[in-house]
């Protein structure tokens, strides 16, 4: 595991591209709390996808991709939509069954791969139901910030939508994993 955090793992542009979404979050949520600036915190929240695309782009093309940095994107959408998801919870009372069902998921996801680090010593990449999840998230939480007058009924709609989106992820992800540790352990 202490290859993980070796100089050659951390000091990568990929990485430090998610250190930098990372370093957005406080700007996203005092944009929306603070100044009600919408349009200014989707712009932010833009530019954090875009550094999330550039990195994956980046590290596969500079052949930078590390354990570290499967660790630190995921940290850092992570968060990101936890401070999106906790935004919207002022504004639509139903986006409380997202955020337990948000936490749930991330943290069953942790613990997973916790554990296949520390039995396995692998890092799983993100797969494409959990990228879908995440694309569906952003696309929803931009439309609910853009257009806070959207009726409640078109709003929890599209939250619902998220929350099934959110469980069917952990249910791939955790048949994923039982699969993974099945068969390692053949």
């Amino acid at each position: 595991m202490h290859r993980i955090f070796s100089k050659k793992q951390i000091l990568t542009l990929p990485n430090l591209l998610s250190l930098l979404r990372l370093l957005m979050i406080p700007l996203i949520l005092w944009l929306y709390l603070v100044r009600h600036a919408y349009f200014e915190t989707v712009t932010v929240l833009l530019l954090s996808g875009i550094t999330d695309v550039a990195d994956g782009i980046l590290a596969r093309a500079t052949d930078t991709v590390s354990d570290f940095g499967k660790i630190l994107d995921p940290i850092a959408d992570k968060c990101t939509q936890g401070a999106l998801i906790l935004c919207l919870g002022i504004r639509y009372p139903l986006m409380n069954l997202l955020i337990i069902l948000f936490l749930l998921k991330e943290t069953g996801q942790a613990i997973l791969g916790l554990w296949a680090l520390k039995k396995r010593d692998t890092v799983n990449s993100a797969k494409w139901y959990g990228k879908a999840n995440t694309v569906l998230l952003y696309a929803v939480t931009t439309l609910l910030i853009l257009f806070p007058n959207l009726r409640f009924g078109v709003a929890n709609g599209l939250i619902l939508l998220c929350c099934a989106a959110c469980i069917l992820s952990f249910v791939l992800y955790a048949r994923f994993y039982f699969r993974f540790f099945k068969q390692k352990d053949r």
